[in-house]
C-alpha cells in the first residue's frame, strides 16, 4: 500500500497527475491538497487544505493520512513570481524545506519539480548540458536552484529519497494557464478555437523546450518507479521532449485552422524567455532510467485541438444559470 500526498494538486500538472495516480493506486490512496478549497468535482475525493509553508499543518496531514510518498507540486510560477517575489520565495523554498524535513522525519519518498528556469543568460542555449552554469534571471529560477541544492543536500546528508526533473514548458488542456512564461503555448490553442486570433507575449522567433502533459506525467512516474541505484542525480535531471518557436507553433496550428491569425506583443515575459535555453540535452535521464518522449509538435497540436474542442463544446452546451 502506498499512501500518496499531492501538494498543489489543482494546478496544471497536478490535476493530470492526480487522475493518473488514482488510476494506478486507487482513489482511496491519493490525498490531494492545496491552499484553496477543492474544485466542486473533487468533493468525492480525499482533499486537504494545506499551506506548505505551515510545517505543523503538513505534519498533521502526514500523520493522519499515513502518507508514504509526496509529489510536491505546490509553487509560484515564473511570471507570478516576478510580481510577488516574497511569496515566491516563501512557497518555493520554505515550503520545499518543510517537505524535505518531513521526509527525513517520516522516511518519505519525494518528487520535486524543478525547471529550465534554473538556467540563465550565461547558460549555453543549445544542447544545454546536465552540469552547466546556473545564473537565473528571475526569483522563480533562484528558488528552483535553491530547491535543487536542498534536494541534493537532504539526499546525501540524510538519505532522503528525493527525485527531481528540470521540467520544460508543459502543454495541457486540463487547466487554464497558471502564470508561467511558457503559457503562450497553452493559451494559444483555446484562443485559436474560440476566437480565431491570439496575441502572443513573446516574439515569433522565441524558441523554448516544451513537453506535452502525458509525457510529463509518464516521466514523473517512471522516475519515481526507477530503482534507487539508477538515480545518479539527486539535484534534478534535465528533461525535455521538443523545442519549437512561437511562429512554428502558429504554423502547425494553421495546418488545421487555416484562418487562425497570431499577433505578437512581447511584454516582460520576453526577457525571461530570452534567458532560458532553446534546446536541452537530457541524455543523462535517458541513460540512467530510460526516459523517452512520445509526442512531437505535430502530435501535440492534433491532440490539443481535439481535446480542447471537446471541452469547449461541452462547456458551451451547459444550460445558463437562471437568477
Amino acid at each position: 500500500m502506498n499512501r500518496i500526498l499531492v501538494t498543489g494538486s489543482q494546478g496544471q500538472l497536478g490535476s493530470d497527475l492526480v487522475t493518473t495516480l488514482r488510476q494506478i493506486y486507487g482513489v482511496e490512496q491519493v490525498v490531494e491538497s492545496g491552499r484553496s478549497p477543492p474544485h466542486s468535482e473533487n468533493n468525492f475525493y480525499l482533499y486537504k487544505t494545506l499551506d506548505v509553508t505551515n510545517h505543523q499543518q503538513l505534519q498533521t496531514i502526514i500523520e493522519q493520512e499515513q502518507i508514504q510518498t509526496i509529489y510536491h507540486l505546490a509553487g509560484v510560477l515564473s511570471a507570478k513570481g516576478e510580481q510577488y517575489p516574497d511569496r515566491c520565495w516563501d512557497v518555493n523554498v520554505n515550503g520545499l524545506r518543510n517537505i524535505l524535513e518531513a521526509a527525513k522525519t517520516y522516511q518519505l519518498k519525494v518528487f520535486f519539480p524543478s525547471s529550465i528556469a534554473v538556467f540563465g543568460p550565461h547558460t549555453p542555449k543549445l544542447d544545454t548540458p546536465q552540469i552547466t552554469v546556473e545564473d537565473p534571471a528571475t526569483i522563480y529560477g533562484i528558488t528552483k536552484v535553491t530547491g535543487e541544492l536542498l534536494c541534493h543536500y537532504y539526499a546525501h546528508r540524510f538519505g532522503v529519497d528525493v527525485r527531481s526533473l528540470r521540467l520544460p514548458g508543459i502543454i495541457s488542456y486540463s487547466t487554464p494557464p497558471g502564470g508561467g512564461t511558457t503559457d503562450f503555448a497553452v493559451a494559444i490553442f483555446a484562443a485559436a478555437l474560440q476566437h480565431g486570433t491570439y496575441t502572443c507575449f513573446v516574439r515569433p522567433e522565441t524558441r523554448l523546450p516544451m513537453m506535452y502533459v502525458p509525457d510529463a506525467i509518464r516521466a514523473i512516474l517512471d522516475l519515481m518507479a526507477a530503482d534507487p541505484n539508477s538515480i545518479k542525480i539527486r539535484s534534478s535531471y534535465n528533461i525535455t521532449a521538443v523545442s519549437f518557436s512561437a511562429a512554428e507553433l502558429v504554423t502547425e496550428i494553421q495546418k488545421h485552422l487555416p484562418h487562425f491569425n497570431c499577433h505578437y506583443a512581447p511584454d516582460f515575459r520576453q526577457a525571461i524567455a530570452d534567458s532560458w535555453p532553446a534546446v536541452i540535452d537530457d541524455s543523462r535521464a535517458r541513460a540512467d532510467w530510460g526516459w523517452k518522449h512520445q509526442y512531437d509538435l505535430s502530435a501535440i497540436v492534433v491532440d490539443m485541438l481535439e481535446k480542447l474542442s471537446q471541452r469547449i463544446e461541452v462547456t458551451s452546451q451547459k444550460p445558463a444559470v437562471r437568477s
